[in-house]
């Protein structure tokens, strides 16, 4: 048993390494300033730690710990770098704010188009420590309606439970797609996590209106989710 454990341990390690391969000869062929980036973060790292160490006379000791904060820092730059390149692709796309939301770390709840239309714009519902947010995507003439209507509808289930709307865009009073995770996590806590079981029970029963849902965009050869969980492991 133990033997076969290492084994698919030892599988899996493989295979991760692989997954940041790919992801960075892709990323180098699309991002050509990746490598002089990485390479300058490195550097940089590196001689900030090596100079510290100069200055209190153990620069060679600390050198090691320099190479392991640059080697750190050069892969935060990498997953970044990846994360600005999937955003990018995916900002427009039908269903990329369901797909943005799908993504987030945390205790988050996502409901996907639980409005629509037949034109791919949807209203996506999140449930989390603020309460709930509901996030619009599409033509703004059309999402504003559609989102009015959906706060409408979950306010009557919602009683006194704060209610958030985000209609994701880069026009002004919109929040941008590359920003949406951000702009949600920094939303104050009103609820306790009781609470998100107690609401998210009772908006189930409100079902879906949505006449069309995007899928949400994935492009071409970036897993951003796998990639990004990856590079942290390493």
């Amino acid at each position: 048993m133990q033997k076969e454990a290492r084994k698919a341990k030892r599988a899996e390690s493989k295979a991760r390494r692989r997954q940041i391969w790919e992801a960075f000869k892709m990323q180098r062929r699309e991002d050509k300033a990746l490598i002089p980036w990485m390479v300058g973060v490195f550097l940089a790292s590196v001689l900030v730690v090596f100079g510290i160490g100069w200055l209190l006379g153990i620069e060679w000791f600390l050198l090691p710990i320099g190479i392991a904060v640059g080697v750190l820092a050069a892969i935060s730059v990498f997953g970044r770098r990846v994360q600005t390149s999937v955003y990018s692709k995916a900002d427009g796309q039908p269903g990329a704010a369901g797909w943005a939301l799908d993504n987030m770390r945390g205790r988050w709840r996502v409901t996907a188009g639980v409005a629509g239309t037949t034109h791919l714009d949807a209203v996506h519902r999140v449930i989390g420590r603020p309460g709930i947010i509901l996030v619009a995507e599409g033509a703004p003439h059309r999402v504003k309606s559609l989102l009015a209507q959906e706060k409408k509808r979950t306010a009557r289930v919602a009683g006194s439970m704060p209610i958030y709307d985000v209609i994701v865009g880069n026009d002004e009073g919109q929040v941008p797609l590359r920003k949406l995770q951000r702009h949600l996590m920094k939303l104050p806590r009103n609820i306790s996590p009781k609470e998100m079981d107690t609401i998210e029970a009772r908006l189930s029963a409100l079902g879906s209106r949505a006449a069309a849902l995007p899928k949400g965009p994935m492009p071409a050869g970036a897993k951003m989710r796998s990639v990004q969980r990856t590079v942290r492991r390493r």
